[in-house]
C-alpha cells in the first residue's frame, strides 16, 4: 500500500473527490411541463425499499416541478452521451423543451408521470418518500418503485462530475466477491 504525502486543500473544492457518483438525467414532469437536468450526486440511502437521496438546488427549474407530482425518474446515461449531458446542465426548461433540443427520446412510465429517456442505459422510476430534508436543504429521498436496466453492456462506461466542467469516465471493474460475506 501506498502512502501519500498530503497538503491542505480548500474546502470548497472537497466535492471535486466525493462527487464522482455517476451523473444522471433526471426527468420530471406536472402539469403539462416537462424538464430534465443534470444531476451530479445522489446517494444509496436503504436497499429495501430502495431510497436513493437527491440533493436538487431550489434555483433549478426541476425543483418545483419535482416538489409539486412528488416523482421523477433517475435516468443513467453512459460516456458517450457527455455532451448531450453537458449541454442538458448548462441549459434551462423555463427557456427549451430539452428533449426536443437535444435529440432525446420521452418515454412513457410505468409508476410515474415523469418520463423515461430512451437513450440512457438505467432508468429508476422514483416517488417521494420523505420531504423532511426539502425545505431545509433541498434533500429529497425518493423510493424506486420501478426500474428500467438494459442487459448489455453489463459494465457501461459511465460519467462522473468532478466540478468545473470536467468528468471522469468510470474504471476498469475488480471483483472482490470470495472477501465478502453475507451479513443480514
Amino acid at each position: 500500500m501506498k502512502h501519500f504525502s498530503r497538503s491542505d486543500f480548500p474546502l470548497s473544492e472537497v466535492r471535486h473527490y466525493l462527487e464522482p457518483g455517476p451523473v444522471s438525467l433526471i426527468s420530471s414532469a406536472c402539469d403539462g411541463d416537462t424538464n430534465i437536468m443534470t444531476h451530479g450526486w445522489q446517494t444509496v440511502m436503504e436497499f429495501s425499499p430502495s431510497l436513493v437521496g437527491c440533493m436538487i438546488s431550489a434555483g433549478n427549474y426541476s425543483f418545483d416541478l419535482i416538489r409539486r407530482s412528488g416523482e421523477c425518474v433517475i435516468n443513467l446515461p453512459t460516456a458517450d452521451m457527455a455532451d448531450v449531458v453537458s449541454n442538458v446542465g448548462n441549459s434551462s426548461g423555463e427557456n427549451i423543451d430539452k428533449f426536443t433540443e437535444f435529440g432525446l427520446t420521452a418515454v412513457t412510465a410505468d409508476k410515474v408521470s415523469a418520463p423515461l429517456i430512451d437513450e440512457c442505459f438505467a432508468c429508476f422510476e422514483c416517488v417521494l418518500f420523505d420531504d423532511v430534508l426539502v425545505d431545509s436543504y433541498n434533500f429529497f429521498i425518493f423510493e424506486v418503485v420501478k426500474a428500467h436496466v438494459a442487459r448489455r453492456p453489463k459494465n457501461p462506461e459511465t460519467l462522473h462530475y468532478q466540478g468545473d466542467g470536467q468528468f471522469m469516465i468510470s474504471g476498469r471493474h475488480i471483483s472482490r466477491k470470495r472477501l465478502f460475506t453475507k451479513v443480514l
